[in-house]
């Protein structure tokens, strides 16, 4: 561990049970991820400057504060029989997801109780950020929508009311938008890839929430191809709407698949901006959430990428403890 202090800390949560959460070899969310992370943070020497927390489980009425009970009895069912698909046919069901599924879930709320209670500041789950589940059902690789379930817990146990949720995942984070798009207390920045060129094909710049919760959401669609430059000239506008919401906790998905390379999409930006999102949401908190930011790792299907770009999540977050101590 890394860190006199707790409040000084940056912790990653990882283990063995946290890299169960995959779809087999040769699938691209495969169980390898976790590895390829954190054989580079090695590389780096992160695992000498981090507090490195084991995964945890939720059980089925944690999960159930975002999802119906019948998806969860679902999975539970599927688990069992260990065969055939959660969904369309994107995520397919194996012995034992329940329990993979629970101990993503599981892991990012540990991490997100930890926060409040001041065990440390920040944060970083890298097998989680699981934004396609919808209340209802599994989507994209999705089995359960840890987010959400964050989202309600921490409304539930700590009060808290004002949380942002930023999404820099080269697919619009749908399972969260839809829950919350009527719900002026969870604001929400969305930069993905245009919804006409990719799943799931939803995250129209027009679409800003609806009833109570219009003009709490901003969605920012990219064109496939777009660089670093497009980027960052959305980006002013996208923290001035952040800075005005003055969130009270902020959660950032920074999926890896919007890096150039990645097998599946085709957006063509570097692992800086992981870097660069890191930072500005770090001063973010410091101004207005006691500097509490929860990192989850979200897609990503080239291995050097994503290890590139989740290095770069934590050492910003390890960056900005620093500056911010000194």
């Amino acid at each position: 561990m890394s860190g006199e202090t707790a409040e000084g800390c940056v912790q990653v949560h990882l283990g063995e049970a946290l890299a169960r959460y995959g779809f087999g070899e040769g699938h691209p969310f495969g169980p390898d991820r976790l590895d390829a992370f954190w054989n580079e943070a090695r590389r780096r020497g992160l695992e000498r400057r981090v507090r490195i927390v084991v995964p945890a489980s939720a059980t089925a009425d944690e999960i159930a504060r975002f999802h119906r009970p019948r998806h969860v009895a679902r999975v539970q069912e599927a688990s069992e029989k260990g065969e055939g698909y959660l969904d369309a046919g994107d995520t397919p069901a194996f012995p034992g997801v329940f329990e993979a599924a629970a101990t993503v879930v599981g892991t990012v709320v540990d991490a997100a109780r930890r926060i409040v209670a001041g065990e440390c500041r920040r944060a970083f789950v890298p097998i989680a950020g699981l934004h396609h589940a919808s209340r209802e059902g599994a989507a994209g690789f999705c089995v359960f929508n840890d987010l959400g379930v964050a989202i309600e817990t921490l409304r539930l146990e700590f009060g808290l009311q004002r949380i942002l949720y930023v999404d820099i995942d080269a697919h619009h984070g749908d399972g969260v938008f839809y829950a919350y798009q009527d719900d002026p207390r969870l604001a929400i920045v969305d930069f993905h890839e245009d919804g006409r060129y990719l799943y799931p094909g939803t995250g129209g710049a027009g679409e800003t929430g609806k009833g109570m919760g219009r003009g709490t959401k901003l969605n920012i669609p990219l064109p496939p191809g777009a660089r670093d430059e497009r980027f960052l000239e959305a980006w002013p506008d996208a923290e001035a709407f952040m800075e005005r919401f003055e969130p009270r906790f902020i959660l950032l998905q920074c999926g890896a698949d919007c890096i150039e390379g990645d097998p599946i999409t085709h957006l063509r930006l570097t692992p800086e901006i992981h870097r660069f999102v890191t930072r500005r949401l770090c001063r973010l908190a410091g101004r207005h959430a006691e500097g509490r930011l929860l990192a989850t790792g979200g897609g990503g299907y080239n291995r050097p990428n994503l290890a590139a770009a989740w290095c770069n999540v934590v050492e910003a977050m390890l960056e900005s403890e620093a500056a911010e101590g000194s």
